[in-house]
């Protein structure tokens, strides 16, 4: 039976299987990382420019079921300082293969409502296929949200949303330092995915930090003035916005800043992918035809869903996903398996 269909039926299952508990601290351990920028940082637009600097992290391993993956806390300061000290240290949970020697490393960014076990769903499917997964959890999220403080990523205020999501492309550049700097991480093997607001983020952060090879979008798209504009998530901000005389025209401008497609291109040697839903009510179907067009058409899948109701797709799209990232060693061996079957 080829590979492929053998991971069809033990993926899930082996990624639901594999418990990570983050209660209590063991063996942390600290380091320091250099984000030195690659090629020419002036080429990147001013706000998500970051300077040479080093940086701390502390990294403290967890309890893990099974013996495929580690399982470990990482946090680092975001090179952002906002009033709210909580969401001024980036929080991550890195899960990485235990075999020896080197392999992807992918940063994984969580949907708008902040449903964490998805995202480690496919932290925990990639590690079981060979693939570390470095889960960042995005300003004001989590252990980063401030109590009594009603301050959010995404907001009723558009500026503060182009604030927020300036901060998580910021944060995002130096996971990716970090991941690039682990021993175990083939530097020329880094990516990032995401799910509906984390792909969104993850399509604006692929364009802005050049150590990305390969990005997944699911369930996201471009043109986010219109996103904002028609999104049944967004009706509240619409009804906000209009409330203080602010204009359609207006919202688009100021949402600009953050829309991938304003920086998305076709970049020679880096891959795309893309699973979207025909029926998305969330992010209209047009919005990701603009950022699929942005990116040069890459491969893009069409599921017959919506956006909520394409959870039927989630063991199908996880497969997709896995086999997209894992290492380049097991794509060559499973071509010559192809290959030999044909034969």
């Amino acid at each position: 039976m080829p590979r492929r269909y053998v991971v069809s039926l033990l993926l899930l299952a082996v990624a639901l299987s594999s418990d990570s508990s983050f209660a209590g601290e063991s063996n942390a351990t600290t380091g320091t990382v250099e984000f030195a920028p690659v090629g020419d940082e002036s080429a990147i637009p001013a706000r998500f420019r970051l300077p040479a600097a080093e940086f701390r992290y502390r990294q403290e391993p967890q309890p893990t079921r099974g013996t495929v993956m580690s399982v470990s806390k990482v946090t680092f300061p975001s090179p952002v300082v906002t009033p709210h000290p909580n969401n001024n240290t980036v929080h991550c949970e890195y899960f990485c293969p235990t075999a020896e020697g080197t392999r992807p490393g992918v940063i994984v960014l969580h949907i708008l409502g902040g449903d964490f076990d998805l995202a480690r769903l496919f932290c925990r499917a990639l590690a079981g296929r060979g693939v570390a997964a470095l889960f960042l959890k995005m300003p004001y999220y989590g252990e980063r949200r401030e109590p009594g403080v009603d301050v959010r990523m995404i907001s009723l205020d558009p500026e503060q949303t182009v604030s927020g999501m300036t901060q998580a492309v910021l944060d995002i550049r130096r996971a990716a330092a970090w991941l690039a700097s682990r021993p175990e991480i083939d530097e020329d093997q880094i990516g990032i995915m995401g799910i509906s607001l984390g792909g969104i983020t993850s399509a604006l952060a692929v364009s802005l930090e050049p150590r990305f090879h390969k990005a997944a979008f699911l369930l996201a798209g471009g043109d986010m003035g219109q996103v904002a504009w028609s999104s049944t998530e967004m009706a509240e901000l619409r009804e906000h916005w209009t409330s203080l005389g602010r204009t359609k025209e207006e919202l688009f401008e100021t949402l600009r800043p953050i829309d991938p497609v304003t920086y998305a291109r076709p970049v020679a040697g880096r891959e795309i992918l893309m699973l979207n839903a025909s029926n998305d009510e969330v992010v209209p179907p047009e919005c990701t035809k603009s950022l699929w067009r942005a990116f040069g058409e890459p491969e893009i899948v069409w599921w017959d869903a919506g956006h909520y109701t394409a959870v039927r797709y989630l063991g199908q799209g996880a497969m997709r996903v896995v086999e997209f990232f894992e290492p380049e060693s097991a794509n060559a061996e499973e071509s010559a398996d192809a290959a030999r079957a044909g034969r």
